[in-house]
């Protein structure tokens, strides 16, 4: 199993845009082969990062479903990248013990 973190930044004032964003989506992430949970997690501390969090059976299943149809779907709902303060970066970390 894998865990893939993407962090992002969202811009002072636009917090409640950017998550009305996530919670309208096509959520078809939620069908796609391998995943075992899908997680928007939201900073608690001002100027901290938001983080989506996938839990993957393996690499592979986390590269097909960023390379297919679906994802792109999943993404079309708006242009999320204005309400960025700055971007992040997205980490893909092994699980040692679950």
């Amino acid at each position: 199993m894998i865990v893939v973190s993407n962090r992002f930044y969202v811009a002072e004032g636009r917090e409640a845009e950017s998550e009305t964003r996530f919670q309208d989506r096509a959520c078809l992430v939620d069908v796609a082969p391998g995943l075992g949970r899908y997680e928007v997690l939201r900073p608690e501390s001002a100027g901290a990062s938001y983080a989506v969090m996938t839990h993957e059976a393996d690499e592979s299943s986390f590269r097909a479903w960023t390379a297919s149809e679906a994802f792109r779907q999943d993404r079309a709902h708006g242009k999320f990248r204005e309400l960025l303060a700055k971007p992040g970066g997205l980490e893909m970390h092994g699980v040692l013990e679950d």
